[in-house]
């Protein structure tokens, strides 16, 4: 199978199972945004990490690619049987989230992303979730979205946050607070 089709052009893209839309269509925004965070969710990964960690990672990629596969598809026209993003997911990073904040200090202030390449990864990968979630709410607002994939998104974006966090104490790297008037 070759990789290239030559459809796309002409600036258009198929929708699984329907029909083609303007590449930038808010539809291929989202879902590209949703696969542009699936990539940094993976390079994430890649850092040093605990097993457990970067299991969680490879189940929110899996995740974010079963919503992709949502949001490419043709909402009226697609026949194909897609798999689901359950509310179980959405359990399991709210349980993980619970266990890291219960062993970390109390957020006393806002923080800048960084400190350390693996903090600022998933720094990037909270941004990039919050730029899919409004990009989704915005498409849910013309087309009606299942409901978990907004949830999902929203959960995931405090997770990435939360995990920031706590790789921050993993590596002992500093968590700088936002000082707004460190220039005066």
């Amino acid at each position: 199978m070759k990789i290239y089709t030559k459809k796309g052009d002409n600036g258009t893209t198929g929708l699984l199972g329907g029909n083609r839309l303007p590449k930038h269509h808010l539809r291929i925004e989202s879902y590209g945004t949703v696969d542009e965070l699936n990539a940094f969710t993976g390079a994430l990964k890649d850092h040093s990490l605990s097993a457990d960690q970067k299991q969680l990672l490879l189940h929110i990629q899996e995740d974010l690619f079963t919503i992709g596969s949502h949001l490419a598809a043709d909402p009226i026209k697609n026949k194909m049987t897609l798999p689901e993003v359950g509310e179980e997911s959405v359990t399991e990073l709210e349980q993980e989230m619970d266990r890291m904040d219960a062993q970390l200090p109390e957020m006393k202030f806002f923080v800048l992303p960084g400190g350390h390449p693996a903090v600022s990864a998933a720094h990037i990968c909270r941004t990039v979730c919050r730029r899919a979630e409004r990009l989704c709410v915005a498409l849910n607002e013309e087309q009606a979205l299942n409901s978990i994939i907004l949830t999902y998104l929203n959960r995931l974006s405090d997770y990435f946050f939360v995990l920031s966090r706590q790789l921050t104490q993993d590596f002992q790297a500093e968590e700088i607070p936002w000082n707004p008037n460190s220039r005066n």
